[in-house]
């Protein structure tokens, strides 16, 4: 497999908090609503909530990996916490992953705060165009730095997944997949799904069989 080096680029632009000063938790907290804020490298980034592909990708896969690895698992997995969206505080960046896993005894019980400071085993991100430069670039060095060691990508317009590990502090292709077949990828290769379960395509309508007329007896 090729090695893939992980790389800085540049993400949409950063807000203007984060281009005066080194942006803190506070920037997050002060937010609105209705964004997704992080931190990477002193820079403060927001985002809109997910568009509808984005969302169902994430929800669909979320709730797969959910339903084959249940939360303590006995299928050789070893058991795992899957989330979506966890805020994660990893030394001074502050990152929302689409969706995280770790492995249970590296997360038995949940922390006290509202974040998690414990760096998962597992990261996705669901690829759009406003945040793609983020995940593939600053935010993927993030996880490297961190020792990381398996990122997915998902991309719900090009149907596409791409798998990562990490290996010597570099990220490594394990494997790309496309449009409906079935995959089992690292960590959880033991779990094989459908790929095509992620994608919100329009589906034909379903066939019914025509009844057929009621008749009635009469006796004489």
């Amino acid at each position: 497999m090729a090695k893939v080096k992980s790389r800085a680029a540049k993400a949409a632009e950063p807000t203007q908090a984060g281009l005066r000063r080194r942006a803190g938790y506070q920037d997050v907290l002060d937010a609105p609503e209705h964004k997704v804020a992080e931190i990477v490298d002193g820079v403060l980034y927001t985002q809109s909530r997910p568009a509808p592909l984005h969302a169902y990708a994430y929800v669909k896969l979320g709730a797969r990996l959910e339903n084959l690895l249940n939360y303590r698992s006995d299928n050789g997995d070893g058991g795992w916490l899957v989330l979506l969206e966890p805020e994660l505080h990893l030394g001074e960046d502050i990152l929302v992953p689409d969706l995280a896993a770790w492995r249970l005894e590296r997360m038995p019980e949940p922390p006290a705060t509202a974040y998690f400071t414990v760096a998962p085993d597992w990261v996705c991100e669901i690829l759009s165009p406003a945040t793609r430069a983020l995940d593939q670039g600053a935010k993927r060095d993030v996880y490297a730095r961190e020792g990381i060691t398996h990122l997915w990508f998902v991309d719900p317009v090009a149907r596409t997944l791409e798998v990562f590990e990490l290996r010597d502090g570099h990220w490594t292709l394990l494997q790309s997949a496309t449009g409906e077949t079935e995959v089992a990828p690292p960590p959880f290769s033991t779990t094989p799904f459908q790929l095509g379960s992620l994608w919100w395509t329009k589906r034909p309508p379903a066939v019914h069989e025509p009844r057929p007329e009621p008749t009635l007896s009469v006796t004489a």
